[in-house]
């Protein structure tokens, strides 16, 4: 079935915001830290842990360490729900949607 030509660009330029998009959330670095910087976790725009450092003193209590890198991942989820958001928004601001549909 063909579309009139106004809306076949309409779904080619929501195809190329939706690359956009898609390449601007690869791109988000975040880093976060917990223990005043004893553990720090990287993660990327698509949530996955690309590194965690930990420093050699937190490594004696397990229990403390895992506190601190839970802490970590969960700042680090954050920040990337954050930034992501942010893009989102600024991209699609212009379609006039309705707040807090994307």
């Amino acid at each position: 079935m063909k579309m009139p030509g106004n809306m076949n660009a309409m779904m080619q330029q929501a195809q190329r915001m939706q690359q956009k998009m898609k390449e601007d959330i690869d791109a988000i670095r975040v880093e976060a830290s917990a223990g005043g910087g004893m553990v720090t976790v990287k993660m990327d725009g698509n949530k996955k842990c690309l590194g965690v450092k930990i420093d050699a003193e937190a490594a004696g209590d397990a229990e403390m360490l895992q506190d601190m890198i839970m802490a970590a991942l969960n700042e680090a989820y954050a920040k990337v729900e954050k930034e992501s958001q942010a893009k989102m928004s600024a991209m699609l601001g212009g379609l006039g949607l309705p707040p807090g549909m994307f």
